[in-house]
């Protein structure tokens, strides 16, 4: 399109690139009939001709091209040779008298509000707002002309260079319109979020209104009455003191003005206006069919629309087929693994609740749904059930204390009070429930009264070598369509064959622990009998993620005789891995011994339970970073003697809580310690079975993405991994309805979407994010107050952590980290202390610190982002807080 100028008339939201996102708004409300002030948009191509006239521009593209993001001097820099640049050139007359034009038609008489319109704002994934420049009351051919220009310079500003580059936007690619609207001069005005943007809440209202212009608002200089509205009720209100406004001048310009002391204190909006705005401000959410934030002005008794743009900071709503309450845990937060998943992955988890379901592969009432790249699990009906609430409460506490403080809040919610569980449904779900639970229950009171507890480990390896060997038959004995509901049937038998029967020996072990530390507690006391169980705790026999690491340690121990095979690790490529490992001196050596290893471990990864993540057999490299800081920060033999040494410190705690017993109780006790030891260790066996299953079907399904890449269906087999189950087999059925290349494409700018997003432990089917209160702990003034999980205090060096592949520990530092599963257990042996966002008592990283005497805490949100590498911390696994001693300089 050639046009420089367009009236909003004549403009809906599919001409955005041609009036940006604030102009394509303006003009889809105005066509719609909402009360928006009169105005036009200069269009992107007016400045497209304005910079072509520059020659320099090009230079300056080019430096762009090649910033760093976080060099603030260098943006700074050139952000205002550009503006300089851009405000000295002149502007083209056809361009000048075009809007000239079209500002006599709308009134030259008139005042306008002069904004910027840039083509990457107000989108549905990143508003961008406030990047560029707006100028206010605006009066004049020389000032509009001006302020146009300006806005043009403002593509530039130090913000708006930032931010394209953080989010990876082409600096050519986005372009500036110009809107000019005429002024409303309010007595009120304000935002209005069609959503709490705080809580996320849908079907909130929630509204900021202050005295005068909005600017004084959105720059930050005024505190704004708030107001909540919901379903035509005002819900909240807190009034602020306002002492100040900004107000436009009749010469043009704005002016800041104090407010008189007895209207500071005044509510700015009555309630009756507060439910009409809150209606009109729903309107136009129902219009765009998205949440909105909208900025209103309201002048002699009516609103006017002045800008309307998605909310982008909202997590995405659970998909749910009802208009009942609803309350979801994160899967990911339970099993320490917050990042985004593909849609396979969701989709094989979404399977394993199939045994419960009266239509296990129906799309209705799922249990386990998809929320921005995250699994989601519906635990609204256990929570209704008073014994199973009890239950996931206790035991969501000792996953992450967050997690259980938040499910707490939601069963004090008026619209889960409301709720009732049908008779008939429960009656159901226990019936099909009922031949795990029972089964459960039975081995559970075996194990603890009758089965002798040294044995339990063979017979548990032997049990999922079983279940193992039984899948890959099936699996591989099948092709196509077949195989794929094969995998389907597999994750739905997850629980009945593996989930109800593996990790029997670890809740045997778990209630032998309650009982130990009850009786422990009456007899010495808490603070003893914390110390006692802490040394039972060290070096328990058959974790088999502790002789993961063990094995590890043992394979960095003997490439220190390799000093070749240390370096070669340090630039290994997983691409040609092994084809340049066996030409260094000493890498085919390595090469046995680390495949040995593989055999046993090698399905295991970071984020292990995504069946799209990386296993160890498919990327070896993951495992260097682990290899290298072992042999960097301790000495030759050292994992073998902390273990050791863990052994003998568990034997004698075991001797000291004997000794507190006598008699008949002393037996009782002695046969609790045995549980303790003997199973505890079994605490990562149902999820190294799972594992071990996933790594049978990610074989098979890729196998099946490789026919689909043959006959030219699929460009690549990960492909595979933006399809769910249904739609795999849609696609061997021929029966897929799309585009399958186009999806993919599609799917995969979504995940990336989905990548930068930040969920939430508990959320509601309405897409509000609970935080509940966790315990009232008394913290020093700026400490972070966690979850304390191993105890000890312990100050030193802090190393952050957020990608495992990126890990450089040396010897004394405390590890920081988002969270930590198996794969990450080889780092504990160099680590002095630890810190995690996510995590609780019985969660990976604290079970593992326990084990290794380290103190740690975790559950500290954002934790990664407010402790910086280098600096220097406390850690007290004791109280559960951490200490910023000293920032590093930066």
């Amino acid at each position: 399109m050639k046009n420089y100028v367009l009236r909003f008339e004549e403009i809906d939201k599919t001409y955005l690139p041609y009036v940006g996102g604030k102009g394509a708004n303006l003009g889809e409300m105005t066509k719609a009939g909402f009360p928006v002030p009169q105005g036009f948009c200069v269009t992107t191509y007016a400045y497209k001709t304005f910079t072509s006239k520059s020659e320099e521009m090009k230079r300056f593209f080019r430096e762009l091209d090649k910033l760093n993001p976080d060099d603030l001097d260098q943006i700074s820099n050139l952000g205002k040779s550009i503006r300089q640049h851009l405000n000295s050139i002149e502007m083209p007359e056809d361009i000048k008298s075009s809007i000239l034009n079209a500002w006599r038609g709308n009134g030259s008489n008139k005042a306008y509000a002069v904004r910027s319109s840039a083509t990457a704002e107000d989108l549905p994934t990143a508003s961008f707002a406030g990047q560029q420049d707006t100028y206010l009351n605006i009066c004049g051919e020389k000032e509009l002309l001006k302020a146009i220009q300006n806005c043009w310079a403002s593509l530039f500003t130090d913000r708006a260079i930032s931010y394209r580059a953080k989010n990876k936007f082409d600096h050519r690619l986005v372009l500036l319109s110009v809107v000019i609207q005429e002024m409303v001069f309010p007595d009120v005005s304000g935002i209005a979020f069609t959503a709490d943007p705080i809580t996320g809440r849908r079907k909130t209202v929630s509204i900021d209104a202050s005295f005068g212009l909005g600017e004084a608002l959105v720059s930050g200089l005024v505190t704004a009455d708030l107001y909540q509205v919901r379903y035509g009720k005002v819900i909240k209100k807190q009034i602020s003191k306002k002492k100040l406004a900004i107000y436009s001048v009749p010469e043009g310009g704005t002016i800041q003005k104090d407010i008189p002391l007895e209207k500071q204190e005044m509510q700015a909006l009555p309630d009756d206006r507060i439910v009409e705005l809150a209606s009109l401000a729903q309107k136009i959410e129902a219009h765009y069919g998205l949440e909105q934030d909208i900025e209103w002005g309201f002048v002699q008794d009516k609103f006017y629309i002045l800008q309307s743009r998605p909310i982008t900071s909202l997590y995405p709503l659970p998909s749910v087929s009802d208009e009942r309450f609803h309350a979801y845990i994160s899967f990911g937060h339970i099993q320490m693994m917050t990042d985004a998943m593909k849609p396979l992955a969701i989709s094989l988890l979404s399977n394993v609740v199939n045994f419960i379901r009266d239509n296990p592969y129906s799309s209705e009432n799922n249990i386990i749904i998809a929320s921005g790249g995250r699994a989601f699990a519906d635990i609204t009906a256990p929570l209704l059930l008073k014994p199973s609430r009890k239950l996931l409460l206790k035991v969501s506490k000792g996953m992450d204390e967050s997690m259980s403080a938040a499910l707490s809040e939601v069963t004090r919610r008026e619209e889960f009070l409301k709720l009732s569980l049908q008779r008939d449904n429960v009656l159901k779900t226990f019936r099909k429930a009922a031949p795990i639970i029972i089964p459960v229950m039975l081995r559970v009171a075996n194990n603890l009264f009758i089965k002798n507890p040294v044995k339990a480990r063979d017979n548990v390896n032997l049990l999922i070598e079983e279940i193992v060997r039984e899948n890959e038959i099936k699996i591989s004995n099948s092709k196509g369509t077949d195989r794929i509901r094969n995998i389907r049937q597999g994750m739905g038998n997850m629980m009945p064959a593996v989930l109800s029967k593996v990790p029997v020996y670890l809740i045997a072990a778990v209630l032998a622990a309650k009982a130990l530390e009850e009786s422990l507690n009456k007899q010495v006391g808490d603070k003893r009998s914390a110390y006692l169980l802490s040394k039972l705790n060290k070096s328990l026999p058959g974790n088999v993620t502790t002789e993961l690491g063990l094995e590890l340690g043992d394979i960095a121990d003997n490439i220190r005789k390799y000093p070749e095979v240390i370096e070669y690790l340090q630039r290994a490529s997983k691409f040609n891995f092994y084809e340049e490992l066996v030409k260094v001196d000493g890498g085919p050596e390595f090469q046995a011994q680390f495949n040995s290893f593989l055999k046993k471990y090698g399905m295991r990864g970071s984020g292990e339970i995504d069946i799209t993540k990386p296993r160890w057999n498919e990327d070896p490299t993951q495992l260097i970073p682990s290899i290298i800081s072992h042999v960097r920060t301790t000495r030759p033999g050292e994992h073998r003697e902390k273990y050791n040494q863990g052994i003998v410190e568990a034997t004698q705690a075991e001797e000291e809580i004997l000794m507190q017993f006598k008699s008949l109780k002393r037996i009782k006790i002695k046969r609790l310690v045995k549980l303790y030891r003997n199973l505890m260790g079994m605490r990562e066996h149902h999820k190294f079975a799972v594992v071990k299953l996933l790594n049978i079907y990610k074989r098979a399904i890729l196998e099946e993405a490789r026919s689909f890449v043959q006959r030219g269906i699929l460009e690549d087999e990960e492909d595979i991994f933006y399809l769910t189950l249904e739609e795999i087999i849609e696609l061997e059925e021929g029966t897929f309805s799309n585009n399958i290349k186009d999806f993919i494409v599609e799917r995969k700018k979504q995940h990336e979407v989905n990548k930068d997003k930040n969920p939430p432990r508990v959320m509601t089917s309405e897409g509000e994010i609970i935080v509940g209160k966790s315990r009232d702990v008394i913290v020093p003034e700026g400490a972070l107050s966690g979850t304390p999980v191993s105890v000890g205090v312990i100050e030193g060096i802090a190393r952050v952590v957020v990608r495992l592949e990126e890990a450089k520990l040396n010897p004394g530092e405390i590890l920081v980290a988002p969270y930590t599963d198996p794969a990450w257990t080889p780092l504990f042996t160099s680590a002095v202390g630890l810190v995690t966002e996510v995590g609780g008592m019985m969660t990976h990283g604290s079970v593992v610190a326990r084990e290794y005497g380290i103190p740690a805490v975790v559950g500290i949100e954002k934790v990664t982002e407010i402790i910086k590498d280098g600096d220097y911390i406390r850690v007290n696994g004791t109280d559960g807080f951490v200490q910023i001693l000293k920032t590093k300089k930066r």
